[in-house]
C-alpha cells in the first residue's frame, strides 16, 4: 500500500482552481530518506566542525604555553649564565686576593670553565626534557661551588683581618686613569719598531698633566730624572714591594716623605726616552720586576 499510487490536489487560497499530483508511493519513499540523509549528514558535520573547533582551540592553548614555557627556559637559561659569571668573577677575585695575600689557591675549585660552558654546552638545546636535565644539573653544580667559595671567602676574611696592616702596602688600585698602551712582558721596541725587549712595567697612556697616585701606603725614596725613564718617583711599601712611576712632567711629593693610597704623587708627561704623554709604572717583588696587573683590584 505504502508504495502504491496517490493523487495529490493542491488548491490555492482566493482562487477556484486547482493542481493535481500524480505520483507513485516508492519515489515520496525515496525523498523522505534523502532529506532524512541529507539531515542526518548536516549533524554529523556540525558534530565534526564543533569538535575541531575545540580541538583547534586546545591545541591553540597548548602552543601558547610551550611558547611561554620555552620563554621561561630560556629566561632561566640566561639567568643562571649570568650566575654563573657572576660566580667565576667572585672566584677571580679570590684568587687575586689570595695571590696578594701569598696564600695558596684553594684546589677543591668547583667553578671555573665548567660554569663558564654553561653559555656554550646548555643554552642551544632545543628540547625543553634535555634542556631542564641539564639546568638541574647546573643548578646543583653551581650550588655547590658557592658553598665551597663562601668557606674560601670566611678563610681570607679571617686572613685578610690578620694581615690588615700588610694590605695598607699592597699596590691594589690604578695609579693613574688612562689605557694601556703596552704591557707588562716582552713586546715589539716602541722606539725603532723593530727587535723585542723585556717591558717591566705597564704604559697607562693619558694626556699630559694627568694626577698620578700611590698606589698604596709607604715612603717616598727617589724624586729625581733616572736616565730614559725621565723624572721618577719610587715608593717603598714595605714587605719587599716597591713601585716606580716614570715619564713625569713632574713630581709633587719629595724623597723621605710618606704617602697614603690615593694622594697625588706627580703628573703624567713626555720626560725621558718615550714616544708620547704616558705613565710607566713598574711594580718589583724583592728587586725583581712582576706584573703590576698582579695586584690592580679591577
Amino acid at each position: 500500500m505504502l508504495l502504491g499510487k496517490y493523487h495529490i490536489v493542491i488548491f490555492k487560497e482566493g482562487s477556484s482552481g486547482s493542481r493535481n499530483l500524480r505520483m507513485r508511493g516508492w519515489f515520496g519513499f525515496f525523498v523522505f530518506i534523502l532529506v532524512a540523509t541529507l539531515v542526518a549528514c548536516n549533524a554529523w558535520l556540525l558534530r565534526v566542525w564543533f569538535h575541531a573547533a575545540i580541538l583547534e582551540e586546545n591545541f591553540a592553548n597548548a602552543e601558547r604555553q610551550l611558547d611561554e614555557q620555552r620563554r621561561g627556559l630560556i629566561n632561566l637559561a640566561e639567568r643562571l649564565d649570568a650566575a654563573g659569571r657572576d660566580l667565576q668573577r667572585v672566584q677571580s677575585f679570590d684568587a687575586k686576593l689570595r695571590l696578594m695575600m701569598n696564600m695558596e689557591k684553594d684546589p677543591a675549585d668547583v667553578g671555573g670553565d665548567r660554569l663558564a660552558a654553561f653559555s656554550r654546552s646548555y643554552l642551544p638545546l632545543h628540547r625543553q626534557e634535555l634542556a631542564v636535565r641539564k639546568m638541574q644539573e647546573y643548578l646543583a653544580r653551581l650550588s655547590e661551588a658557592a658553598r665551597l667559595e663562601e668557606v674560601r671567602q670566611q678563610d681570607l676574611l679571617r686572613t685578610l683581618r690578620e694581615k690588615r696592616d700588610m694590605l695598607l702596602s699592597v699596590p691594589s688600585i690604578w695609579p693613574a686613569a688612562g689605557f694601556i698602551s703596552s704591557t707588562f712582558g716582552r713586546r715589539i721596541s716602541p722606539i725603532n719598531g723593530s727587535g723585542t725587549n723585556f717591558h717591566k712595567g705597564l704604559d697607562i697612556s693619558n694626556r699630559v698633566g694627568t694626577p698620578v697616585v700611590a698606589p698604596a701606603e709607604g715612603t717616598v725614596t727617589l724624586t729625581a730624572p733616572d736616565g730614559a725613564y725621565g723624572n721618577s718617583v719610587e715608593i717603598n711599601h714595605g714587605n719587599g714591594i716597591t713601585t716606580k712611576f716614570a715619564h713625569l712632567q713632574r713630581w709633587t711629593v719629595q724623597s723621605g716623605q710618606w704617602v697614603k693610597r690615593g694622594e697625588v704623587i706627580g703628573h703624567i708627561g713626555t720626560s725621558g726616552r718615550t714616544t708620547g704623554p704616558h705613565l710607566h709604572y713598574e711594580v718589583h717583588l724583592h728587586g725583581v720586576p712582576v706584573n703590576p696587573m698582579r695586584y690592580i683590584l679591577e
